[in-house]
């Protein structure tokens, strides 16, 4: 049990430090243009998500997930839009990085987590505690205090937040496992992404050699975006929810750092006082959820 749990955490904390060290990998082809990146991320990720279901032989299991989905019209919709979600995270994300916009960034995904129980009220009728408002409450201050001192809206990290919180909605109405999840959501895109690459007269893919450092990392972009995604699915379900809660900052932190450090980008007095009521937001958030959580897992113990 305890070597399990131990598992649990080294796969889910790789995976969470992974997608925080993916702005250096995006920083490698920023001559490319982000939509380019993303329709050649989305090809590449069904190619190598297909080879893993093709290698696991799991391809009778794939094949019915994908009929039952074709059959269900609400399930088609709600994981094409998830396909859609995912599509303008990844494009803004990496459009982020490229620009130098790596801390907004960051700030995104910090606030991700409170976007998410604001979507779950909203459309899932879920109701806040005192404390959930508490912490909503300090990270839209952090957020009004950016606006109001910068004159413009941070829109990079709330489009982060929200589409990747609707992501994430999604596919807790559409409940899938990683492998068959992210395998279908690309495969409906692919098309598309196909599409827009042959169309593409201009860009500066088509300046670039075949076989160079530039064509593999843009080969790479499937491996690097399922790898972390399959970590978490091997970790997370050996934790509790509330230590995946705790790890999750991992990635907007490491990201914070690179963005600082690494490349430079200006973190002001506005940035730190925005940032602190954010992470104050988020500390009373995860410090009652994982109360909530304990009592949860003691009762369950008690039961036994």
């Amino acid at each position: 049990m305890i070597q399990n749990q131990k598992l649990g955490i080294l796969y889910t904390a790789s995976a969470y430090i992974l997608w925080g060290v993916l702005p250096i990998y995006w920083k490698l082809i920023q001559q490319i243009p982000a939509f380019e990146i993303l329709a050649h991320r989305i090809i590449w990720s069904f190619v190598f998500m297909g080879a893993i279901v093709l290698i696991a032989r799991k391809r009778k299991g794939f094949s019915q997930q994908v009929r039952e989905i074709i059959k269900d019209k609400k399930q088609l919709i709600g994981i094409t839009l998830a396909s859609v979600a995912i599509s303008i995270n990844w494009v803004t994300y990496i459009w982020a990085v490229n620009t130098d916009h790596v801390i907004e960034a960051s700030l995104g995904y910090y606030i991700n987590p409170l976007v998410s129980i604001l979507l779950g009220m909203i459309v899932l009728k879920e109701t806040f505690s005192k404390v959930q408002w508490l912490a909503f409450l300090l990270a839209g201050c952090g957020v009004a205090y950016m606006t109001f001192h910068f004159g413009s809206v941070p829109w990079i990290a709330l489009l982060l937040a929200f589409s990747f919180g609707t992501y994430g909605l999604l596919k807790k109405l559409v409940p899938l496992n990683a492998m068959y999840g992210l395998t279908i959501e690309t495969m409906i895109v692919t098309p598309v992404a196909l599409i827009y690459l042959l169309n593409q007269q201009t860009g500066q893919w088509g300046q670039i050699e075949l076989v160079s450092l530039t064509s593999l990392l843009v080969f790479g972009a499937g491996i690097v975006t399922a790898i972390p995604l399959l970590l978490f699915s091997a970790g997370a379900k050996r934790i509790p929810l509330s230590m995946v809660g705790f790890l999750q900052y991992f990635a907007p932190t490491i990201m914070l750092a690179i963005g600082v450090f690494l490349y430079d980008e200006s973190f002001t007095q506005v940035h730190g006082i925005s940032f602190t009521l954010i992470w104050a937001g988020l500390a009373v958030y995860t410090l009652a959820r994982m109360k909530r959580l304990r009592r949860y897992e003691n009762k369950l113990t008690k039961g036994a």
